[in-house]
């Protein structure tokens, strides 16, 4: 979707690949595996250190790794004021294509939940911007901005459009 919308994208793999990136997109997956791999690679002080001066979107797991606290209890980086439920809304047949509430302009906006984390606080400084069954699951904070769910499999732009305005 990125790419789509005009940006240039590229992966990470080592801690000279953050060198000369706007932003920093940390995608779903399995958020124990991914905070090991950081950490056997050294990565997860460069990415500390990459994200405290750069936007960074975490979707589903990468929301996870974004996250103050994280239940059951596991290491996170602990960049954005919210508290998430791993695997909260439910096992992989309970994945789900939902419409809801959404602050950016254009309306409802579809979102795509596979596994999906729960947003169980949100902090005072973090801004909602859509949300299923009243709960948070897009957030922003400063230049971070998170989701539980998982908006490269949408069609909608809305959410990557609003992280390259954080750009």
């Amino acid at each position: 979707m990125l790419t789509r919308r005009g940006a240039e994208v590229r992966a990470v793999r080592i801690a000279a690949d953050f060198e000369g990136l706007a932003g920093l997109v940390i995608p779903g997956g399995e958020s124990t595996t991914m905070l090991r791999l950081l950490e056997r690679d050294g990565m997860d002080e460069a990415l500390r250190a990459y994200a405290a001066q750069r936007p960074c979107f975490g979707t589903c797991a990468g929301a996870i790794l974004l996250a103050r606290s994280v239940t059951p209890a596991q290491s996170s980086l602990g960049l954005i004021d919210i508290d998430v439920m791993r695997n909260a809304y439910g096992r992989q047949r309970e994945s789900a294509i939902l419409c809801g509430p959404c602050q950016l302009p254009g309306g409802e906006l579809e979102m795509v939940f596979i596994r999906a984390p729960r947003f169980t606080r949100v902090g005072h400084k973090v801004e909602t911007l859509a949300t299923r069954d009243g709960e948070a699951v897009l957030v922003r904070q400063g230049h971070y901005l998170a989701a539980s769910f998982h908006p490269e499999l949408s069609e909608d732009p809305r959410v990557h459009d609003a992280f390259l305005e954080m750009l």
